[in-house]
């Protein structure tokens, strides 16, 4: 019996430890996310390097509103925040994701932030 109860606890307090990141990592995601809705690139770079982040390293892990962070950037015209954003990827990432297609291809052909994306992707 007492085992058992040994264990239930064990169980209860390494859930308890593994609930906190996620909600604070979903918490830091939003705040990603509103920063680049709002086009507000200080508040981003804070952001990351008040949690010590590379955007590199989270970039893949972010989606706002089920698109990556580039094309969320696109959909509200946030051009200051894309052109950070795309500074800190690698090149061959950026030629890779298909944006400047897609921002095309969904009615955002105007947009200054696919001439950043295509500069980027040749570097």
């Amino acid at each position: 019996m007492k085992a058992k109860l040994i264990t239930l606890a064990t169980v209860i307090a390494a859930t308890s430890f593994i609930s906190t990141p996620v909600a604070a990592n979903d918490q830091l995601a939003q705040s990603i996310c509103s920063y680049v809705a709002a086009d507000n690139k200080n508040n981003l770079r804070k952001t990351l390097a008040d949690n010590r982040l590379r955007l590199r390293a989270v970039y893949d892990g972010i989606v706002c509103d089920g698109l990556p962070l580039v094309r969320h950037a696109i959909k509200h015209n946030a051009a200051d925040t894309a052109g950070f954003i795309l500074s800190q990827l690698p090149g061959s990432l950026v030629a890779a994701s298909g944006d400047a297609e897609w921002a095309t291809s969904n009615g955002f052909a105007a947009s200054p932030i696919i001439a950043s994306i295509k500069e980027r992707s040749a570097s």
